[in-house]
C-alpha cells in the first residue's frame, strides 16, 4: 500500500468488461470536490450507474439512487422527519426496542455461551428503524428466526444473496442470483405495501393532538390519497431505510464494543462519564427511565461517547460513495499539488477506509483507534473533509442523526453493565498468568487481527463472536 506521501491521490484501476474503469479517490480535497455541489451540478456529482445491483433490495426508486429534481423532492419531503426536533420525539421508541437486546445479553452472561453480537445488533437495530420509520414491531429481536415477522426474514435472506465477492456484478454474470433477489424483492416489497395501505389509513383517522411519530407519517400526512405511484415511491424508501438505517449501525457498534473492550482506558472514560451524566447504576431499565425524562438534555453532553462513535467510523467506515459524470461533461477536479483530473466516464470511488487514515492528517496514529483525537483542541485540526462516513454536500445521509442518536443510547444503556470477551479472530492473547497485556498503543494484544470483509457494505469477518459477562 502507498504510504500517503507517496500515494496519488487518483488511482485509476481498469474494470473492463465487467464495469467501466474506477478512479480510486484517496484524497480528501478531491472527495470534497466530487460531493459538493456545482455550478454543472448543483445537487452534488451524480451517482454511479453501478449501483443498479442494488434495485432488489433498496427499489428503483429509493432517495439513494435518485438524480437531480426528483431526488430534490424526496429528500424535501423526508427531511423533517430526520429532523433533531422530530428525532427528540422518537426517543421513547428507540428505548423500548433496547430492553429485549438487554435480556439477551443477561441469558448469554448467566449461560457464558458463545454468541454473535452481529446478530444480536442486526436484530435490534432492525427492530429500531421498523418502529422508527414506519412505527410497526417488525419481532426482529428473535434468536428463531421463525418468529421474526415474514418481512425480516425475507430481507435477511435477501441481503445474504450479497455477501461475497459478486455482489454487484452484472445480472448476466450470475443470473441465478439475481433471479433469486428479484423474486424476494417483490415478495419484500409486496408486504411492506400492505404494511403502509394500513398505517396510511390509520394516519387518516388520528386525531389531530395523536399523530403517529412515524418517518414516514410526517411524510405523508399532507398526502390526499395514496395512489399508486405514491405507494411505490414510499414502499422503495421504506426498504431503503431499512436497509441503511440497520446496517451502518450493526457494523460500528460491533466494532465500537470490541475496540473498547481492549482499551482499557477508553472504556473506563466511557464508564466515568456516564456515571457523571446519568448517575451511577447502570441496571439498563434505571438506564432507560432517566434518558427518557431528560434524554433531549443528556444525550449531547456525551462527548466521549461521542468520540467514540466518531473514531470508530473513521477506522471502520462500513462504505464509500460511488459517483460518475458521463463522458464530454468536462467534470474535472484538482489535487493540491496543482494537477488536474478529467475524470468523465470514470467510476469515482471515495474510499473511506483510505481516506480516513491519511497520515498527512491524522498523523503517526492514523491506523491506530484514538477517541481521544476527537476531543477539545485535537478536534480543531481534523479538517472537515477527512470524516466522511455519511458523506458530504448536499447528497449527504439523511439518516445520520438517527444513526447517531441510536448509537449513543445503545452505548449509554450497554456500556457499564456488560464486559465482552472476542472469541476467534481478534482474541486477547494471555500471558502466563492468563491475563491480557497492553501494548504499546494502550490496547491489549492479540493473537490475531480481527478484519472488515465486504458483504454489501463492510463489516467484522466473523460476526463478531464473543463472551459476555456482567461488568464488576
Amino acid at each position: 500500500m502507498w504510504t500517503s506521501i507517496g500515494r496519488p491521490p487518483v488511482m485509476l484501476v481498469d474494470l473492463r468488461p465487467i464495469n467501466p474503469p474506477m478512479a480510486l479517490i484517496s484524497s480528501p480535497e478531491i472527495a470534497e470536490q466530487i460531493s459538493k455541489p456545482t455550478k454543472l451540478f448543483p445537487f452534488s456529482t451524480p451517482k454511479s450507474p453501478t449501483w443498479t445491483h442494488m434495485i432488489p433490495l433498496i427499489g428503483s426508486t429509493s432517495i439513494l439512487g435518485r438524480e437531480g429534481e426528483n431526488w430534490k423532492d424526496l429528500r424535501k419531503r423526508y427531511n423533517p422527519g430526520f429532523s433533531a426536533q422530530h428525532l427528540w420525539s422518537l426517543l421513547p421508541l428507540i428505548l423500548e426496542k433496547t430492553e429485549p437486546f438487554c435480556k439477551y445479553l443477561d441469558q448469554f452472561a448467566a449461560s457464558g455461551d458463545e454468541f454473535s453480537l452481529e446478530t444480536l445488533l442486526s436484530n435490534l437495530t432492525f427492530d429500531v428503524i421498523g418502529a422508527a420509520v414506519i412505527e410497526v414491531d417488525l419481532d426482529a429481536q428473535h434468536i428463531d428466526p421463525s418468529k421474526q415477522t415474514e418481512v425480516i426474514r425475507l430481507f435477511k435472506e435477501l441481503v445474504q444473496t450479497y455477501n461475497d465477492d459478486k455482489n454487484n456484478l452484472p445480472w448476466w454474470i450470475v443470473p441465478s442470483t439475481t433471479l433469486r433477489r428479484h423474486r424476494l424483492a417483490k415478495r419484500i416489497d409486496t408486504l411492506v405495501r400492505n404494511m403502509l395501505q394500513r398505517k396510511y389509513a390509520e394516519i387518516k383517522e388520528e386525531a389531530e393532538g395523536n399523530r403517529s411519530r412515524s418517518i414516514v407519517a410526517l411524510s405523508l400526512q399532507d398526502t390526499e390519497s395514496l395512489t399508486p405511484e405514491l405507494l411505490s415511491t414510499t414502499s422503495d424508501q421504506i426498504r431503503s431505510f431499512l436497509f441503511a438505517g440497520h446496517d451502518t449501525n450493526t457494523s460500528m457498534l460491533q466494532w465500537a464494543f470490541y475496540e473498547l473492550s481492549r482499551t482499557p482506558r477508553a472504556l473506563k472514560a466511557v464508564r466515568d462519564e456516564l456515571d457523571e451524566i446519568l448517575g451511577p447504576g447502570s441496571d439498563p431499565r434505571t438506564v432507560c427511565t432517566t434518558l427518557a425524562a431528560k434524554g433531549e438534555h443528556l444525550l449531547p453532553r456525551m462527548h466521549y461517547v461521542n468520540a467514540v462513535i466518531k473514531e470508530t467510523l473513521r477506522l471502520h467506515p462500513p462504505a464509500g460513495t460511488v459517483r460518475m459524470t458521463g463522458p464530454g461533461t468536462g467534470f474535472t477536479v484538482r489535487a493540491s499539488t496543482g494537477e488536474e483530473y478529467c475524470l468523465d466516464g470514470l467510476i469515482m470511488y471515495s474510499c473511506h477506509s483510505i481516506i480516513q487514515r491519511d497520515t498527512a492528517v491524522y498523523g503517526d496514529t492514523a491506523d491506530d483507534w484514538v477517541p481521544e483525537r476527537w476531543l477539545g483542541e485535537a478536534a480543531k485540526s481534523i479538517p472537515s473533509s477527512a470524516w466522511r462516513p455519511f458523506e458530504r454536500g448536499p447528497r449527504n445521509c439523511i439518516g445520520q442523526e438517527l444513526a447517531n442518536l441510536e448509537s449513543r443510547i445503545i452505548i449509554a444503556i450497554v456500556a457499564r453493565k456488560y464486559d465482552f470477551t472476542k472469541t476467534g479472530l481478534g482474541e486477547f492473547a494471555l500471558d502466563e498468568k492468563r491475563l491480557p497485556t497492553l501494548n504499546d498503543k494502550g490496547q491489549y494484544k492479540v493473537k490475531s487481527e480481527l478484519y472488515n470483509t465486504r458483504r454489501m457494505t463492510s463489516k467484522p469477518v466473523d460476526g463478531t463472536m464473543v463472551r459476555v459477562k456482567l461488568a464488576a
